[in-house]
């Protein structure tokens, strides 16, 4: 990625985030919606801590820009982008557990069950993966039902015992039995990969997009999913806590395979390498509307934390 590339793709990312965040706080607020009683204080704050606490946003930026790439609906996209990230937090917030990963820092900052406690960490997890899918089937997103009900399938598929869910429990299980090579990479595409493949996916469906295009981008996430899977294994092997705002080597400490500690380095940079040129080409019947999508792949794989 050329200076000008990189400078334009985080000007974007910026952006993007900046509106990402600004309708999670407005979807956080302590008033109740129609149809709800009360939303307690403590539950909220510890929802807010979960969330609001930095990130890169890459997968709310993926559903933005892939739904961008079919000219479709921004509001409607940024919803469905804030959706996956409530997912994606409650996913962080109940892998930080004592029980899971048992981590103490997420983003530079003190873990939801620490700043709070393990059982409020618990329900405000509860609570994102419910509001989740409450975000999707308002009428507030406005999109027709049945693309609604489709992007509810396809979000409960990714996040299901299916996809990141039953590759969290692969991922328990790693530490007890180690994974030969094609068990770690079925871990990971359901663990990481499959909310990343959703995000792309998604943008398609917003747009009501052919099913070769939602097809196609589905692709484009896998490829960047793996990829996004593989650098953070290197990073883990490679770079420190300071830089990477949690704890590193702690797969190693677990006793859990990776790829990266498998093959080593050398072989996970040059896989990442031809993972963003396979990530690309996917890209290239769209022309210059899919730049950033393609600079967000080079961005995943060559990131430093």
């Amino acid at each position: 990625m050329s200076k000008d590339d990189q400078i334009a793709f985080e000007t974007a990312l910026f952006m993007r985030v900046a509106a990402v965040e600004t309708e999670l706080r407005r979807i956080l607020d302590a008033r109740p919606l129609s149809g709800e009683i009360a939303r307690p204080e403590r539950l909220m704050a510890a929802m807010r801590h979960g969330v609001l606490n930095g990130g890169k946003r890459l997968r709310p930026f993926l559903v933005v820009e892939s739904a961008a790439l079919f000219s479709a609906d921004g509001q409607a996209a940024l919803r469905v982008a804030a959706a996956l990230e409530c997912v994606h937090c409650y996913s962080l917030i109940h892998d930080d557990l004592p029980s899971m990963d048992d981590d103490d820092l997420r983003r530079g900052q003190p873990t939801v069950h620490k700043a709070f406690d393990e059982a409020t960490a618990i329900l405000a997890g509860d609570a994102l993966l419910t509001l989740a899918f409450d975000i999707i089937a308002d009428e507030a997103t406005l999109l027709p039902a049945e693309r609604r009900a489709t992007l509810v399938l396809a979000l409960a598929r990714a996040a299901g015992a299916g996809g990141m869910v039953g590759g969290q429990m692969l991922d328990l299980e790693a530490e007890r039995k180690r994974p030969d090579e094609a068990g770690i990479i079925t871990l990971q595409a359901m663990k990481t990969g499959a909310l990343i493949r959703f995000a792309c996916e998604a943008g398609a469906i917003v747009a009501g997009a052919p099913p070769a295009d939602r097809e196609r981008l589905a692709e484009f996430g896998s490829a960047i999913g793996l990829a996004f899977q593989l650098a953070d294994d290197l990073l883990d092997l490679t770079a420190d806590a300071v830089q990477m705002g949690k704890a590193t080597n702690k797969d190693a400490a677990a006793g859990k395979a990776t790829l990266a500690s498998l093959h080593g380095p050398d072989w996970a940079r040059g896989q990442l390498h031809g993972l963003i040129e396979q990530a690309h080409a996917l890209l290239d019947p769209y022309g210059e509307a899919a730049e950033l999508l393609k600079q967000a792949a080079t961005f995943v794989a060559t990131r430093s934390n």
